[in-house]
């Protein structure tokens, strides 16, 4: 496959995605990871990528990497499907964890109607779910203005007064090898308490990352109970996940 060819399929597949992993633009390319970099680079050079540590990145959201809004459009139909999955595991009289994930906030659309107590420390949360029939505990601490998030010391006392019937958090990247990884210390450390003080924890994550490693490793993959993504993940993946003893929904 000539380079023309190659850049066509990378620009397509960031602008689609968002970003893109050089390990998952060389699978999709069937060349090494050594070429995909060389066009990562001559791509960021013609103002097409946003050249990123481990890949590269849709150029209108490289002027910030955290703003919400865009994470929360990234995938956006996979992320619903992952939700409405995730959904009809939840009972009436169900108290939930909610994380400040850009998935984990899709799920709001498909709760609206339910008579659950929601506690969350993401501030789109609970503006999304003020309308509805979702009873809503905002976790109180430091707002995080780039992440519409409150996160620190407080915000994690404020969680482990709480008992939850279920959690749901989103991850950076899961993989077999290294367990979960994440951009933010602050989001792993929010994943982390939700998970601890909650009866059933859930990782609402699109086939995208699973096997993608970001650079701060937060938590064993015991950390969750059940695993929900979409049905495009790789069928040999979700084999493997299996194989290793990890409910999965898809």
């Amino acid at each position: 496959m000539n380079f023309q060819h190659r850049k066509r399929l990378i620009v397509q597949t960031v602008e689609e995605r968002g970003s893109a992993e050089v390990h998952e633009l060389a699978d999709l390319l069937q060349t090494s990871e050594m070429t995909v970099r060389r066009d990562l680079t001559q791509l960021a050079a013609s103002g097409l990528i946003y050249r990123t540590h481990g890949g590269a990145m849709k150029v209108s959201l490289a002027t910030d990497t955290h703003r919400f809004a865009n994470k929360t459009a990234v995938n956006a139909g996979l992320k619903d499907y992952i939700c409405q999955l995730a959904a009809q595991e939840i009972q009436e009289g169900d108290v939930l964890f909610m994380d400040c994930g850009s998935t984990v906030f899709r799920l709001c659309q498909f709760i609206r109607n339910k008579r659950v107590t929601v506690v969350t420390n993401s501030l789109p949360v609970v503006a999304e779910l003020m309308s509805s029939e979702v009873s809503v505990n905002l976790v109180g601490g430091e707002v995080d203005k780039e992440r519409q998030a409150v996160h620190g010391l407080m915000a994690e006392e404020h969680m482990a007064r709480y008992r939850a019937n279920r959690a749901f958090i989103g991850v950076d990247g899961i993989s077999l090898q290294n367990g979960l990884s994440a951009h933010s210390e602050k989001e792993a450390s929010t994943a982390i308490t939700m998970a601890r003080q909650s009866a059933k924890t859930y990782l609402l994550c699109d086939s995208s990352k699973l096997e993608t490693n970001k650079y701060f490793y937060f938590a064993p993959l015991s950390l969750f109970d059940v695993l929900v993504t979409d049905n495009e993940a790789k069928p040999d993946v979700v084999n493997a996940y299996r194989q290793a003893s990890i409910t999965i929904i898809n």
